[in-house]
């Protein structure tokens, strides 16, 4: 038996499974068996209040978990996925509430990883999945990040090596009448306006989120990260683009070209070894905020929050 087949059992049989994606690792489990879903929240000690995205191997597989596509949704989908892209759309009865933290819509999109892939085609299963990480701190872009945040909590590991593009999805509703981004992430939304033409943008901090990673406090490393001018110092840690001011303990530079796409692959490993580094505070500069520096950005502001 291969470790694919082996992983699909385990999904088929209500256990959990850490699996790869372009984006980041995911804690993957039946989206259509309500047990299952709900170790995912018990591992990751996830509040159920914030919804999961499922994961699909393609359009055919995700229409029987949506009562309706918006247009503008089905010409994003043609055009991204599979990618960095989850749509939101009114939810079928077949999806548990638990899925969706009884919001009437749910979260879908189809991962560009191969190994992701193929565990959803060999399961026959949708696969809910949040990132493989504890709740709130910084999430896996490697196996080993997988084995030492969660352990033993799940069952299998699947290991495809880093994730290339190493920051979560972009998140677009079609709940309403018109798009609106909910999540900024691995596609940038320059490239789904010049699709589907203006996107309304999310604002503030929803009483109750719409979509994964919209509470104010997220991504967190250990360590306090502050936005403020960086002070050099003992004890001190420096994360950004480029060109580190000197008198630091530790520096992590995202690109050394300073080239959005390598920053954002690079961001949470670098905040994962800066977290390891038995510093008193790491001071993270913003990048320019286009393309991919906007879901940098929001990480490192969400991340700030303590």
């Amino acid at each position: 038996m291969t470790d694919i087949q082996k992983a699909a059992l385990i999904i088929q049989e209500g256990g959990l499974v850490a699996f790869p994606t372009e984006t980041v690792y995911g804690l993957g489990a039946d989206a259509l068996n309500s047990l299952a879903v709900a170790a995912i929240f018990e591992a990751k000690n996830r509040p159920t209040f914030d919804p999961l995205i499922v994961h699909v191997a393609d359009l055919r597989q995700a229409e029987i978990l949506v009562h309706s596509f918006h247009p503008l949704a089905l010409k994003l989908i043609e055009k991204f996925w599979p990618g960095p892209l989850t749509v939101v759309l009114p939810k079928s009865a077949l999806v548990p509430d638990l899925v969706t933290s009884s919001l009437p819509n749910v979260a879908i999109r189809v991962p560009n990883h191969p190994l992701a892939l193929e565990l959803i085609r060999e399961s026959g299963r949708p696969i809910a999945a949040p990132s493989a990480n504890p709740f709130g701190q910084v999430s896996p872009t490697t196996a080993e990040h997988v084995r030492r945040s969660l352990g033993d909590k799940v069952q299998m590991i699947l290991d495809g090596g880093p994730c290339g593009v190493g920051v979560e999805s972009t998140i677009v509703s079609f709940a309403g009448e018109k798009p609106v981004l909910l999540r900024p992430g691995g596609l940038a939304l320059e490239e789904i306006e010049a699709v589907i033409g203006k996107v309304q943008i999310a604002t503030g901090t929803p009483d109750r989120p719409q979509a994964p990673g919209q509470l104010l406090q997220h991504y967190a490393p250990r360590t306090p990260l502050k936005l403020t001018p960086p002070q050099p110092g003992p004890k001190a840690g420096w994360l950004g683009l480029k060109d580190p001011p000197a008198g630091f303990d530790a520096v992590e530079v995202l690109s050394q070209k300073g080239d959005l796409k390598e920053a954002a692959a690079n961001l949470f490993a670098a905040m994962r070894r800066l977290d390891e580094k038995g510093l008193e505070v790491i001071y993270a500069q913003p990048v320019p905020n286009k393309g991919l520096g906007r879901a940098i950005n929001d990480r490192l502001s969400r991340a700030s929050q303590k």
